[in-house]
């Protein structure tokens, strides 16, 4: 990674949102959604909003952390309560899920923040490294004209983590997320009670200083994921046990711990 490429293109990220007025920043706290906010931040723009959508699908941890974040940076920051999903195409889970979802959910803002803020348009945090990935949501932005200028001015994750590092952003190292319908295999209904047991789970795994945690939800069997790197932490003392008997009061009948580690994209 070239740091003066990263400044570069940081200039030209200013640049363009100046340029493009008012605005509604779809901001789910990670790192790429947070150097837009970062950029118009610096830029002293007042025409720039912030806005999260809270539901099921959205760890609570994450929802703190992006009000946070928007407080840090001084910038308006809007909630959207998201009623309960209720189109099967989500529901059903099936492939294209995220597609559908993203339509939905970028739909909401448009029709909630629009008319109320006077903002014009949506930006995403979509980077240039996402372009290697399979990502169904991706469709669905094209569709709503939703504007990714990460993506557009080949900012990569590296570029994007070194920025915000350089400019003191507590955030900088911040794991990737992702919504907790991906912990449910493709086919496999989605539901609320699903959802809480796996937030449950998760939350009770970052408490104990894991980093990087996703619980796979497969009916009476829950899944760890933790990076390969923190594997070997349940076989130390009594994570283990300690870890089995929390997630069996969650819900689950069997707690599995899986031997190759946290991998996106499963």
């Amino acid at each position: 990674m070239n740091p003066e490429h990263a400044w570069r293109k940081f200039s030209d990220l200013k640049e363009t949102i100046q340029g493009i007025g008012k605005a509604a920043i779809a901001f789910s706290g990670g790192v790429d959604s947070l150097l837009l906010l970062t950029a118009a931040h610096d830029n002293g723009s007042r025409q720039v909003i912030a806005v999260t959508i809270d539901s099921s699908f959205f760890p609570r941890q994450e929802l703190h952390m992006a009000a946070q974040l928007a407080s840090l940076l001084a910038l308006e920051h809007v909630i959207i309560e998201k009623k309960e999903f209720s189109d099967p195409r989500i529901l059903n889970n099936p492939r294209e899920r995220c597609y559908y979802c993203k339509r939905e959910l970028f739909t909401e803002i448009k029709d909630k923040v629009f008319a109320a803020y006077g903002t014009t348009c949506i930006l995403d945090g979509t980077n240039h490294d996402d372009l290697s990935t399979d990502r169904p949501g991706m469709k669905a932005l094209s569709e709503l004209d939703v504007l990714s200028p990460l993506r557009d001015i080949g900012f990569t994750k590296d570029e994007v983590r070194f920025v915000l590092a350089s400019k003191g952003l507590p955030a900088w190292n911040k794991p990737p997320s992702s919504c907790l319908a991906t912990r449910i295999p493709h086919g496999q209904e989605i539901t609320p009670g699903k959802l809480a047991m796996i937030e449950a789970a998760e939350d009770y795994l970052l408490a104990k200083g894991f980093r990087q945690v996703r619980v796979r939800h497969h009916g009476e069997v829950a899944r760890i994921e933790v990076t390969p790197e923190e594997r070997a932490a349940f076989f130390e003392g009594s994570l283990m046990d300690d870890t089995a008997r929390e997630l069996k009061g969650i819900g689950y009948k069997y707690v599995s711990l899986d031997l190759e580690g946290y991998k996106t994209d499963r």
